[in-house]
C-alpha cells in the first residue's frame, strides 16, 4: 500500500510524458560529452614539425636571402590557424574553452612569431638604421601583435591572417629579381639582434620553469653596477615558486617556444649560410636545434608532474628547464661568436 502511494506520488510530481524524456535527453548529453572530450582530445594535439629545406628543394631556381626565414614565419602563422580546431586561445565555446595546454602551446609559437616578424621590420629588411622599413612588413607586424584572446570586432585570427598575407607580398617581391626595394639583409649584426631577443625569452621562460619547485633566492637585481637603483625596495632574499595552477602552462608556453625556434633556426642555417661559415659557427646553430629537438620528446605521462628536485616523481618542468637553459647558453656563445671580427 505504501509502494502504491508513493508511485501515486511520482507520477503526480512528474507527468509521464517528462519521465519518458529522460531517458533520451540523458543519452544525448552522454553522447554530446563524448564529443566534446573526443575533439578536445584531438584538438590537443600539436601540429607536425615542417622541413623547410625539403619546401626550398622543391623550387626550381635557387631562392634568394631571405625566403627560406620568411616561408618559415608564414608557416609558424599557418600552423597556429590551420591546426585541429584553428587557433584555440581565443574560444569561448566547448571544448575550446576548456583547453589549457594547447592555448599555452600557441602563444609560444606567437611570441617568436612577433619577435621575428619585428626583427625582419626593423633590422633584417634594412641596410641601416637610416633606411626605409619595408611597406609589406611595417604592415604584417602590427597584426601578429593584436591580443590573443579577442573573439570578434575583429578576430584574432583576422588579424593575424592579414599579416600572413602581408607575409606572402613580402615573399612575392623577395623572389622577383625586378623588385630591387624588397631585400633581406643576412649579415652578422642583424642575426645578434634577432638571438638578442631570444635570449631574453628562454632566460625568462628558463626562471620560471625552475620556480616549479619553489626557492629561496639571493636577490641580485642591482648586482655588478654600484651606482644602479630600482623604483621600489626589494628584500635581500626573495621567494621565488611558480603556482602550482601555472606550472603547466609554463611548460607548454616553453614547449612552443621551442618548436618555434627550432624551425626558425634551421631557416636561419639556409640564409645565412655564408655568415656562419665565415665564423665557423653553423655547428654552433646545430647545437642549438639538438637541444631544441630535444624539448619536443613525447610526454608519456598525463599530466605535467611537479614532483621536486630530488624527489619520488619527476619534475617535467625542470627538465625542460635544462634544455632551454643550454640552448640559451649556445645562443650567448653564438652571439658572441657573431661579434667577432
Amino acid at each position: 500500500m505504501a509502494l502504491q502511494q508513493l508511485k501515486n506520488r511520482l507520477h503526480s510530481l512528474f507527468p509521464a510524458s517528462a519521465v519518458g524524456l529522460v531517458g533520451p535527453l540523458g543519452g544525448l548529453l552522454g553522447i554530446y560529452v563524448l564529443l566534446v572530450v573526443g575533439l578536445g582530445i584531438y584538438w590537443s594535439r600539436t601540429p607536425e614539425p615542417f622541413d623547410i629545406k625539403a619546401t626550398l628543394a622543391e623550387s626550381s631556381s635557387r631562392p634568394a636571402t631571405g625566403v627560406a626565414t620568411t616561408l618559415t614565419a608564414i608557416q609558424l602563422g599557418d600552423a597556429l590557424l590551420s591546426k585541429p580546431g584553428g587557433f584555440l586561445r581565443n574560444d569561448i565555446a566547448p571544448p575550446g574553452v576548456f583547453l589549457d595546454n594547447i592555448p599555452n602551446w600557441e602563444y609560444g609559437v606567437l611570441i617568436q612569431l612577433r619577435d621575428l616578424t619585428r626583427a625582419m621590420r626593423e633590422v633584417m629588411s634594412r641596410s641601416q638604421s637610416q633606411s626605409r622599413e619595408d611597406p609589406d612588413l611595417a604592415l604584417a607586424e602590427p597584426r601578429f601583435n593584436f591580443q590573443a584572446n579577442s573573439w570578434m570586432l575583429p578576430s584574432s585570427e583576422s588579424q593575424y591572417q592579414e599579416g600572413l598575407e602581408y607575409l606572402r607580398a613580402y615573399l612575392v617581391r623577395l623572389q622577383d629579381p625586378e623588385a630591387k626595394e624588397a631585400q633581406f639583409y643576412a649579415r652578422a649584426d642583424n642575426l645578434r639582434h634577432w638571438l638578442a631577443a631570444v635570449d631574453i625569452r628562454l632566460g625568462s621562460l628558463s626562471q620560471r620553469l625552475s620556480a616549479s619547485v619553489g626557492q629561496r633566492r639571493v636577490n641580485t637585481d642591482l648586482a655588478g653596477d654600484g651606482a644602479a637603483t630600482q623604483s621600489t625596495p626589494a628584500p635581500a632574499e626573495l621567494e621565488v615558486k611558480t603556482p602550482w595552477s601555472e606550472i603547466d602552462d609554463v611548460f607548454y608556453e616553453s614547449r612552443g617556444t621551442a618548436w618555434a625556434l627550432l624551425h626558425i633556426l634551421r631557416a636561419i642555417e639556409v640564409d645565412f649560410a655564408d655568415v656562419l661559415a665565415k665564423k665557423n659557427a653553423t655547428v654552433s646553430v646545430r647545437q642549438i636545434i639538438r637541444e631544441l629537438e630535444a624539448t619536443q620528446e613525447t610526454v608519456w605521462s598525463p599530466m605535467i608532474l611537479n614532483g621536486s628536485g630530488f624527489g619520488l616523481w619527476a619534475n617535467h618542468s625542470l627538465v625542460m628547464a635544462s634544455y632551454l637553459t643550454r640552448a640559451n647558453a649556445a645562443i650567448v656563445d653564438l652571439r658572441d661568436l657573431l661579434a667577432q671580427g
